[in-house]
């Protein structure tokens, strides 16, 4: 537990009260009261109940799609919320977006195809956002380069390299990237988890294309052979990126395959796929859920992995001006 200002405040909207709790538990801070209220057609509002004016304010919300909200109702309640804070003269106004929803669609890949990352970051900058923190954009670059507001990104390698420790220390240990896009996540991952064991860890990668929502590519470049093979991505949406670079690095002979993401969102048959032996042991962290995957033999091989912490002490830091860069480095 922290000791933090009497100037900052800390909102989470209705479907991310309980992260946000976990988060405020680690600050010492109790989340400030709010009000969201829908009308009969649909339309919504949602309030502070408790005064901002000069206050340093920091709003949680997760952007992933559930039975209840949409990813788009999602971030148009955040939308507003933020608005309604700046309205009522917050100093500043952090939105702690634990994960961003439509980062994935950061550049052009067919003609007259949308830039969605920039798209978002305007609607943010257009109700007076003055910062964004989130975890493990899809693409870092597009994220830095389509805000001009600060926009910070914190990273779970730590957290994964805790957790697969015991696997691989006693072991060779290889770390996948399951696409091209991948590798610079998989090269800082892999590197973080030499420096935690203190000996050297493989590199590898997966070939990967995608069209038309079709997925292929079955080339794997790097040796896995007899060695612990720890699949990193940023996220897990059906599944078949995750099983296929899983069954290549079984087909060249790995012993074992781990798998990480940041975020999963295990959409459409996710649970069906994940359930087969392809992957032993999977860990994602708590920015999404596993709602979707029920109470089967996938979910029983997921690890959840808390991220409050990570984003309390971002919070904490990003209050009293001190550096989130330092948080990554190892």
């Amino acid at each position: 537990m922290m000791d933090i200002g009497s100037d900052l405040q800390l909102f989470a909207l209705d479907e991310s009260r309980d992260f946000g709790e976990r988060v405020g538990a680690h600050l010492g801070l109790s989340l400030s009261p709010h009000e969201e209220r829908e009308f009969e057609d649909a339309e919504h509002k949602a309030r502070p109940l408790a005064n901002v004016r000069g206050r340093d304010v920091f709003v949680i919300h997760s952007l992933y799609g559930d039975s209840r909200q949409s990813g788009n109702d999602k971030l148009c309640r955040l939308l507003f919320f933020i608005g309604a804070l700046k309205d009522a003269s917050a100093a500043r106004v952090t939105a702690v977006v634990p994960y961003l929803a439509y980062a994935r669609k950061d550049r052009k890949t067919k003609p007259r195809d949308p830039v969605t990352t920039r798209y978002v970051a305007a609607l943010f900058e257009a109700v007076g956002a003055d910062a964004v923190l989130t975890m493990d954009v899809h693409n870092l670059a597009a994220y830095q380069n389509a805000f001009r507001i600060c926009s910070e990104n914190l990273e779970a390698g730590k957290l994964f390299a805790n957790y697969f420790l015991p696997f691989v220390r006693d072991v060779d240990a290889v770390v996948v990237a399951p696409d091209a896009g991948g590798i610079k996540r998989a090269e800082r991952f892999r590197q973080l988890l030499s420096h935690q064991i203190g000996k050297p860890v493989g590199a590898a990668f997966a070939e990967k294309h995608r069209s038309g929502g079709v997925v292929s590519g079955e080339l794997l470049v790097g040796e896995v052979r007899g060695r612990v093979a720890i699949i990193l991505d940023d996220l897990i949406s059906t599944g078949n990126t995750l099983v296929r670079t899983a069954r290549a690095c079984r087909a060249q002979g790995a012993a074992t395959v781990l798998a990480a993401a940041s975020h999963g969102l295990f959409t459409e048959d996710a649970a069906t796929l994940l359930a087969g032996d392809a992957v032993e042991r999977l860990a994602v962290t708590d920015t999404v859920p596993p709602f979707r995957l029920g109470e089967g033999p996938a979910r029983q091989k997921v690890a959840l992995l808390s991220s409050a912490a990570l984003f309390g002490e971002a919070i904490r830091r990003m209050h009293e001006g001190g550096s989130l860069t330092d948080m990554m480095e190892f």
